[in-house]
């Protein structure tokens, strides 16, 4: 994530300015939403400026090492003792397949993917609170540090954990409400 610009509202005649650095830090975050619940559950990754020549890895690289890390903190908040399955649904990111990401569902089988088609981002709800998210968190701010944003990413992220109606509203918008189950009459 970077500090974002949006719409805001401002005094008739003059225009709001917001200050911006050029610095090509940033904040990799990955998250996931229990659909029941509405529980976040959400890590940082940090990248710095030229982070492939100091580290030698390319972004893709950093971000299946990231979303590794995440699958297993998920496969250990949802153990296999308590939820037998459990399923992530994810869109088709290169950093969504690999061998570290096939190591990580090895260490927790009981997790599964539910790739979205291709081209598809209104079925993913994370594209919808990634909106909601950089708008509480990033638009219009200046950061003079990444560990400012960082801060203010965080403070996001526990305000949407503790809202989780909000959350499970987004999921409803975006997947509508369950089906209700009725009896087949077999008429």
């Amino acid at each position: 994530m970077v500090p974002t610009l949006g719409r805001t509202l401002g005094v008739k005649g003059h225009r709001p300015v917001v200050s911006t650095r050029d610095c090509k830090d940033l904040l990799y975050v990955t998250a996931s939403v229990n659909a029941v619940t509405g529980v976040l559950h959400a890590n940082t990754l940090e990248s710095p400026a030229r982070a492939k020549q100091k580290t030698g890895k390319s972004k893709t690289r950093r971000m299946q090492e990231a979303f590794a890390a995440h699958l297993r903190h998920v496969g250990r908040m949802y153990p296999a003792a308590e939820a037998e399955r459990v399923v992530l649904i994810i869109d088709n990111a290169p950093w969504h397949r690999g061998r570290l990401i096939d190591e990580a569902l090895a260490e927790h089988p009981h997790l599964e993917f539910y790739r979205l088609p291709s081209y598809s981002p209104q079925l993913n709800f994370i594209e919808r609170f990634w909106k909601l998210l950089r708008r509480r968190a990033t638009h219009n701010r200046y950061f003079d540090a990444l560990a400012d944003l960082k801060r203010s990413l965080r403070a996001s992220l526990s305000y949407y954990q503790t809202v989780r109606g909000r959350i499970r509203s987004l999921i409803a918008g975006c997947y509508g409400p369950p089906p209700e189950r009725t009896e087949s009459t077999g008429l």
